[in-house]
C-alpha cells in the first residue's frame, strides 16, 4: 500500500477588520449601540429609549432657527488668560485645544434670527468646550445678546448646558452672574420675554444666574439640572437622596421647571409660547362671520 504523506495546509492569517474609532456610541439609557450617523440624524436621541445626548451649538441652531436666518453675534471674541492661571494644564493651553476639537471659540454661540414667523435672540451653550464653563466671553456675549433683545424688542432664548463658572478666570468668572442678570432684569422691565432651556447638564453659577430666571424655563427630558452635584449634597448632607434628584423630571413635580419638552418638540413649543406672549403688533384683520 502505498504511503500517504499528510500534507499540512497553511492557513491564511485572518485579516483584523479595523473598525475606525467614533463611528458608534453606546447609550447609557438602554446599552443600545448606535451608528454615530444614524444618532446625529435623530438630533442625538437614541432611536430605542429616547435618551438625551448632548448636542453641538451649530445643530441645535439648526433644528430651532429657520434655514438661513440665522446671524451669529461677536463671533471673533476670545477669552484671554488674565490671570496667569497655573495648574495641571496651562489655561491657553486648555483653550486651545477646546477651540481645536470644537471648532468653537468659546462655550456659547449668540445670534439672532427666526423661529416660526418671530424674529428673536438665540444663545446656545456648547458644552464640549471645557464643560461650557462661565467665562467672561460667556458672560459678555450672552449679556450683550440679552441688551440686543431689549433695544429691539425681541424674545431672549437661551439654551443651557453648563458645569458652572471657570475656575481659570475667578472673580472674573463669578461676576458674569451678575452682569447676565442684572441685564434680564432690565429686559423684564421692558416687558419682554425670555425663555431659558434646561439641557444636561446645568448647574452651579449658570444655574445659579441666568437660567434659573426664565419667565418659562423648560427642560429636556432626563436632563441634570442643580448647583451642586449630587455627590457633593450626599457627602455633606450624609443623607440618602431621594430618586431622581436633581432629574427634570424630579425638579417639574417640585416646580423649579414648568415643563420637560423633548428635544424634538422644542421648536414647534418655542413658537407657541411665542405666539402667545409675543403677538404681531397689527394682526391680519379677519372675515366677518357670514350672517
Amino acid at each position: 500500500m502505498t504511503g500517504v504523506k499528510k500534507i499540512k495546509s497553511q492557513k491564511s492569517a485572518a485579516k483584523r477588520v479595523e473598525i475606525p474609532e467614533g463611528l458608534w456610541t453606546k447609550c447609557k439609557g438602554c446599552d443600545e449601540v448606535i451608528y454615530n450617523r444614524e444618532l446625529d440624524q435623530n438630533l442625538r436621541i437614541c432611536p430605542k429609549c429616547g435618551a438625551h445626548f448632548p448636542i453641538g451649538a451649530w445643530q441645535r441652531i439648526a433644528s430651532l432657527v429657520e434655514q438661513g436666518s440665522f446671524q451669529e453675534m461677536d463671533s471673533e471674541m476670545i477669552a484671554v488668560d488674565l490671570l496667569k492661571f497655573t495648574g495641571v494644564d496651562s489655561y491657553p493651553e486648555k483653550l486651545k485645544q477646546s477651540r481645536e476639537e470644537t471648532g468653537l471659540k468659546d462655550a456659547v454661540i449668540t445670534g439672532v434670527g427666526d423661529i416660526g414667523a418671530h424674529h428673536i435672540g438665540l444663545a446656545v451653550m456648547d458644552f464640549r468646550f471645557m464643560g461650557a464653563s462661565m467665562g467672561s466671553v460667556v458672560g459678555e456675549k450672552i449679556t450683550r445678546l440679552i441688551e440686543r433683545c431689549t433695544a429691539e424688542r425681541l424674545a431672549c432664548i437661551i439654551i443651557n448646558a453648563s458645569g458652572g463658572a471657570r475656575m481659570q478666570e475667578g472673580l472674573m468668572s463669578l461676576m458674569q452672574m451678575a452682569k447676565t442678570s442684572a441685564a434680564l432684569a432690565r429686559h423684564a422691565r421692558a416687558r419682554l420675554p425670555y425663555i431659558s432651556a434646561l439641557t444636561h447638564p446645568t448647574y452651579a453659577g449658570v444655574m445659579a444666574s441666568y437660567a434659573s430666571l426664565g419667565d418659562l424655563i423648560i427642560a429636556e427630558p432626563g436632563a441634570m439640572i442643580g448647583f451642586a452635584g449630587p455627590r457633593v449634597i450626599k457627602d455633606t448632607t450624609q443623607s440618602e437622596l431621594p430618586r431622581g434628584f436633581q432629574t427634570a423630571e424630579f425638579l417639574l413635580e417640585r416646580g423649579l421647571i414648568d415643563v420637560v419638552v423633548p428635544r424634538k418638540q422644542l421648536k414647534a413649543t418655542l413658537v407657541r409660547v411665542l405666539d402667545y406672549l409675543m403677538p404681531p403688533a397689527n394682526p391680519a384683520p379677519q372675515p366677518a362671520a357670514a350672517v
